[in-house]
């Protein structure tokens, strides 16, 4: 059996849908199945042992007519492999449209409104509620072709070259890291959109206190290049216990550093989804946004939100209200600290 996933982006949005690969290959463990991602992300999924292979999708650089070439040569090759299913994970007009190209026997996708891309499909699943879970909306795929759904599977597999090359350049005898019964608390402070991003004066704040309250505890803050500078302002509070990683580590290094980690502290990140994978303890600071919806998949009890506001959460980019970004702003570090206490204690 030949099946085709489509879920190009983002990395959060990947990540929640690998349960869907993990349980197709436990149903169908003959199946070729292949994966249809954005090429910044590919290198997640790239030797996978689930997956025959990974088709980039090249946003960018396709978006250009002097590359349109290269994307019908893609569709072709997609056409030319005779898929038997389909599942198009993305559900937005370009995923549906290329899923539909790819002329699989089955078209199978979520029934969101958006852009029209349900037309594509032969069977549309709806969301059961406005609040049921992304990773439970991508596995209801699953039911209506027979596939059952259950939690015996490693959602993100060690690397072992990875983790290894990581322990090499990180964690060497000379290293801040190299501190018996130390614990390894990871940062995560930025964020696609602004008003999602827990003050960073507020991530500082919360090193000082942990570092004065537990001598032993050592961090590191992850993120991409773009949040270098988020990176250093946090460093300084605690310069020799706290590392910037910031831009420093591949997408692969990030997910064996979360591996490594104790706590992770973080923002409605791609981040967030892959220590909530790992089944890593966290403390996740929402805003905007709905954690029933997108929060970490089976750790609800560990978001942190203002829950009195009236526009928490309004699912917008840009704050409106009169105080802004207070959603955020007005979660103390001393809450926060009191919760990573409880956590590392």
């Amino acid at each position: 059996m030949k099946i085709l996933l489509l879920k190009p982006s983002s990395l959060g949005d990947v990540v929640q849908a690998m349960p869907v690969l993990r349980l197709l290959k436990l149903h169908y463990p003959d199946s070729d199945i292949f994966w249809w991602i954005d090429s910044a992300l590919a290198p997640l999924l790239e030797g996978d042992p689930d997956l025959a292979g990974v088709i980039r999708f090249e946003r960018k650089r396709w978006a250009k007519p002097p590359h349109w070439p290269e994307m019908v040569s893609s569709i072709r090759w997609l056409r030319a492999q005779h898929f038997d299913l389909v599942i198009d994970l993305q559900c937005l007009a370009r995923s549906g449209a290329f899923a539909w190209l790819a002329n699989g026997k089955l078209l199978v996708g979520l029934d969101e409104v958006r852009e029209g891309a349900r037309g594509f499909y032969d069977l549309a699943v709806p969301r059961k509620s406005f609040h049921t879970h992304a990773v439970d909306w991508y596995l209801s795929v699953l039911p209506p072709l027979g596939v059952p759904v259950h939690k015996n599977f490693t959602w993100l597999p060690e690397r072992p070259a990875v983790a290894a090359e990581v322990k090499r350049k990180w964690f060497g005898p000379n290293s801040k890291f190299a501190v018996p019964d130390s614990k390894l608390i990871l940062l995560q402070p930025g964020a696609r959109w602004l008003n999602k991003r827990w003050p960073v004066e507020h991530f500082s704040e919360l090193v000082r206190r942990l570092g004065e309250k537990f001598p032993a505890v050592r961090f590191a803050v992850i993120g991409g290049k773009d949040d270098h500078l988020l990176g250093e302002i946090i460093a300084t509070a605690n310069p020799s216990r706290c590392l910037n990683l910031c831009g420093s580590t591949t997408l692969l290094e990030m997910v064996e550093w979360l591996r490594l980690a104790d706590l992770l502290v973080t923002n409605d990140t791609g981040p967030m989804h892959v220590a909530a994978a790992l089944d890593k303890p966290l403390i996740a600071l929402f805003g905007p946004t709905e954690p029933r919806r997108t929060g970490p998949y089976g750790q609800s009890e560990n978001v942190l939100r203002l829950e009195q506001l009236p526009c928490v959460p309004c699912m917008k980019s840009v704050c409106h209200f009169e105080n802004m970004e207070e959603c955020l702003r007005a979660i103390s570090p001393a809450a926060v600290f009191n919760r990573v206490a409880e956590k590392i204690s």
